[in-house]
């Protein structure tokens, strides 16, 4: 029992890996509401847009690629950035004089030479991943920036995700 007043009771249980919370109120009457909750993880959808791209290159001269994803210490893209690289492909195909530094950033955990060889190969996996959907390679420069980069603070994990990037920049 995590908490207990005369009329509420919230219990917390972890059953079969998964985390519960009840909650029991009653009154005087011996009228009662139960309420039962499964803890989950929430829901993310981040849609990648070319429009959105060629908006950000245009007013900035860079823009982060949302919807980009690795595994923990890996530079294979996984399946679910291929909506992503669809629309840099649709940015590049539609402006056939684009030219783009295709930039991978890490957050700061580990070692600067380890952040270093994964931020380029990361950069370089999205590089081949645009050249299989017909971009030719010399509108493309695969560049690995490590931790030198952040755009928040390493001291969260909020920060660190946020820092874990690739992003275009206009040549």
């Amino acid at each position: 029992m995590l908490a207990s007043d005369s009329s509420k009771e919230t219990l917390k249980i972890d059953s079969d890996g998964k985390e519960l919370w009840i909650e029991v109120w009653a009154d005087y009457t011996g009228k009662y509401i139960l309420t039962i909750v499964e803890k989950a993880g929430m829901a993310q959808e981040i849609t990648a847009s070319a429009d959105a791209f060629a908006s950000g290159l245009k007013t900035t001269g860079h823009i982060a690629i949302d919807g980009i994803y690795f595994d923990t210490g890996k530079a294979d893209l996984k399946p679910e950035s291929q909506a992503a690289i669809a629309e840099v492909i649709k940015l590049l195909k539609a402006d056939g004089m684009l030219k783009v530094f295709v930039v991978g950033h890490t957050d700061n955990v580990g070692s600067t030479d380890a952040n270093m060889k994964l931020s380029g190969d990361r950069a370089q996996a999205v590089v081949q991943s645009l050249q299989k959907g017909g971009i030719e390679a010399v509108r493309l420069k695969s560049f690995g920036n490590g931790p030198y980069a952040p755009i928040a603070s390493n001291d969260q994990e909020s920060g660190r995700a946020k820092n874990r990037r690739v992003e275009l920049v206009k040549q």
